[in-house]
């Protein structure tokens, strides 16, 4: 049930806040203990929280569809009254004394934090693996890997210990756990929601964004992030005043490693769109061959300038996989991470003329349906590749060019594992790209 669907169940009177709060809280006592998607759960003032909604909605002080909903947030971001441990055993400083300002504003909309949730230690990693509270595990297929870093948040999500969740995205963090458990994840353009009061990973790279059920969901909580108000982002019928849906489908680097699995859905949603009236043409990235390369320099130059004090002085507190990819930023010469930024600009105008005369980019989101837990390398047709490699091959691309992207369960789940399906928007354009996916959305999902 989406949050549109409990606001309204709540103003019926066929509900209540206190009660859609202890669902969750249930669903957490019942489940976590195996999942693993919080470090730190807020029951008391969750329940609190949720009198008090109650009492101001029946009182007619009704905030939006957002007031009395349960929202998990990724345990990097700063959550007022609670520490912020990053899935790190270093020390932390305390508890947080205000909230980021992106949480701030979604708490005026009468939103409930139900708490705060593991992630791969320091938001370095896809899998979701290693933390210092140990792993999260995949919320319906047991013995595979939920995806990272934000694993919390989608398998809290899916599972349904929240109604929604916040995650960040530095190469596909929020994307690439979302697909993996068969949810909705939006990173906006870069910049648009403020990253203060988020670790960082690498700032150039980092971005902040909602995980839910549906689309509309995540574009609800996207603008109140954004904007403190809980505003649905409107219906648009077509690409606007142009006529049909015109999608770029990103062809070559993009298509040529993929699991059969993901081939076959990709393929049957491209079908669907197509019956739907959109019109779809190929497109290409000609430099995309750079974009692995451009984006490790970036990630471990920046990953290492952030973590180089406390390597030094806690580095013992680090996992051995995560500090040994930051230390790899040592080696990145300034000469070296200049060229990046310069094939990043490339990459940018390539990505803006793809869309030209688009109203957005479609691909798929992982490659693969996720991988069995301590996967070390997959298989994709004539390419062997590295798990972390593989799960960031189609999502980083969007992180180093900042546009906006959502990814969509693509066809029903095989085996119980979803796909995802891609659309990436014009650069500040997030709320188009969420009109134009909440209508292409039943298309996408086939099911």
């Amino acid at each position: 049930m989406n949050i549109v669907e409990h606001a309204v169940r709540i103003r019926r009177g066929q509900t209540t806040v206190r009660k859609l709060v202890e669902q969750c809280l249930d669903a957490i006592s019942n489940r976590d203990d195996y999942l693993n998607a919080f470090i730190t759960i807020s029951v008391d003032e969750a329940k609190t929280l949720a009198d008090r909604a109650d009492e101001e909605i029946a009182a007619g002080r009704d905030l939006g569809p957002l007031h009395g909903i349960p929202i998990s947030v990724k345990d990097i971001i700063d959550l007022r009254g609670l520490p912020t441990t990053a899935a790190s055993h270093i020390p932390t400083k305390g508890k947080a004394s205000r909230d980021a300002p992106a949480l701030a504003r979604l708490r005026q909309t009468g939103a409930i934090f139900i708490g705060k949730c593991n992630l791969h230690e320091f938001a370095f990693g896809t899998t979701g693996e290693i933390s210092a509270f140990g792993p999260t595990r995949h919320p319906q297929v047991p013995g595979r890997m939920p995806g990272g870093s934000s694993s919390g948040s989608a398998v809290s999500v899916a599972a349904g210990m929240a109604i929604a969740s916040i995650g960040t995205d530095t190469g596909g963090s929020i994307r690439i756990p979302s697909a993996a458990c068969g949810v909705v994840g939006l990173k906006p353009t870069f910049g648009e929601l403020s990253c203060k009061g988020v670790f960082p990973l690498a700032p150039t790279l980092d971005h902040l964004g909602p995980i839910g059920l549906t689309i509309a969901d995540v574009g609800l909580v996207y603008q109140a992030m954004l904007t403190g108000r809980a505003v649905p982002i409107g219906v648009n019928p077509g690409s606007g005043q142009y006529g049909p849906v015109r999608l770029g489908l990103l062809r070559g680097y993009f298509l040529d490693a993929l699991d059969p699995t993901v081939r076959t859905a990709f393929a049957r949603a491209m079908t669907r769109l197509t019956e739907a009236g959109c019109v779809i043409n190929e497109v290409e990235i000609p430099h995309a061959v750079d974009i692995a390369t451009t984006y490790l320099h970036t990630v471990v130059k920046e990953g290492y300038a952030t973590h180089a004090k406390t390597i030094r002085t806690s580095g013992e507190y680090y996992s051995q996989n995560v500090r040994e990819r930051l230390e790899i930023g040592r080696a990145v010469t300034d000469e070296e991470y200049r060229e990046a930024q310069q094939v990043r600009a490339v990459l940018r105008r390539e990505v803006d003329a793809a869309l030209d005369n688009h109203d957005a980019l479609v691909l798929p989101t992982l490659p693969m349906p996720t991988p069995l837990s301590g996967t070390d390398t997959v298989s994709l047709g004539n390419y062997t590749l590295d798990v972390r490699d593989a799960a960031l091959r189609l999502t980083q691309l969007f992180d180093l060019t900042g546009h906006p992207a959502i990814t969509i369960p693509c066809g029903p789940p095989v085996d119980g594992l979803t796909c995802g399906l891609q659309l990436v928007g014009h650069h500040g354009r997030t709320v188009a790209l969420v009109e134009l996916g909440t209508t292409q959305e039943k298309c996408i999902r086939g099911y």
